[in-house]
């Protein structure tokens, strides 16, 4: 059975200030459309929400206070009162420390030089997000498992393949075995073979896709540990992982789609995953490293590439 938003969230502490945002971004999705209206209206205007009552939000949303509530709590927050204290927080980092007045809306009419920096603020934006609410308990839970695993395959179609021919690439260099699969049959095939000690991971930003969803079932009925890198932490996918890392994503536009910006949380997620493998099994890891180098060393000079 998919665990819900609440359950997956149940036991954390209330998210710090800065991170309200993101969770507020990772979980309007999830949300119904009035809760929605709550979560959008304390993330784009903290200042002016954390003066109000709970009567007083729910009169500026059109929803009700009931509501109010229950958009706090899952938020992670106690109540209601918790919520507006993270929300002034916020407002006085906001103060201290303005973002530049810069949108990722690009203009087919936007000159070059503000298509870099509105990319290079969204990319930013994304990255701060994905690291406030990547979870670091799952995640070192996730890097054990890798550590100690007999093998590794790594699902993902699309944008989300070429992220999990990266963490392959990666893991292979220090010592790893490890296979991307992006084609759902032998991504399946392969699944079947897994056992315990063996982890399969699958890299998909909606959490729905089937070609990924379905090679990470078999692997988890067949014991093998399941890690999902998703933006949607209630979404099926996560139904058959035993570790759940949460991703973000910059608003999504018709010149920015969302394979760009989920691309970019994911990536942070891997290197997280190949950084903390590496650390774990450092004394393998390091020569493994240096041994590759050595190898492809002669392919980088110039009397190298003569041969």
């Amino acid at each position: 059975m998919t665990p819900n938003v609440k359950e997956i969230f149940a036991g954390e502490a209330p998210p710090a200030p800065a991170a309200l945002a993101a969770k507020v971004r990772t979980l309007a999705p999830s949300m119904t459309r009035s809760m929605q209206r709550v979560a959008e209206a304390v993330a784009g205007d903290p200042a002016g929400c954390a003066a109000l009552t709970v009567t007083g939000l729910a009169e500026l949303t059109g929803t009700s206070e009931a509501t109010v509530v229950r958009t706090a709590r899952l938020l992670g927050y106690p109540g209601y009162r918790d919520l507006r204290l993270a929300l002034a927080g916020l407002a006085a980092q906001q103060q201290s420390g303005r973002a530049p007045a810069v949108t990722a809306d690009i203009s087919v009419d936007d000159p070059i030089a503000d298509v870099v920096a509105k990319l290079a603020y969204d990319e930013q934006q994304t990255l701060a997000d994905t690291a406030a609410g990547l979870d670091t308990v799952q995640l070192g839970a996730a890097v054990t498992a890798l550590a100690a695993a007999r093998r590794i395959d790594i699902y993902g179609v699309g944008a989300s393949g070429l992220v999990a021919q990266d963490l392959a690439q990666k893991l292979l260099r220090i010592g790893l075995i490890a296979h991307p699969h992006s084609d759902p049959h032998l991504a399946v095939t392969n699944a079947v073979q897994l056992r315990a000690k063996d982890v399969a991971i699958a890299i998909t930003h909606s959490g729905s896709t089937g070609d990924v969803i379905e090679p990470l079932r078999v692997a988890f009925e067949r014991g093998a540990t399941t890690v999902a890198i998703t933006g949607r932490p209630d979404g099926p996918v996560t139904q058959y992982a035993d570790h759940i890392l949460t991703t973000s994503t910059a608003h999504e536009s018709e010149l920015r789609p969302a394979a760009m910006s989920s691309r970019t949380s994911q990536l942070l997620v891997v290197d997280c995953l190949f950084v903390g493998v590496a650390q774990r099994t450092y004394e393998t890891a390091a020569p493994a490293l240096s041994a590759s180098y050595e190898a492809l060393a002669h392919r980088h000079s110039p009397r190298g590439r003569m041969r």
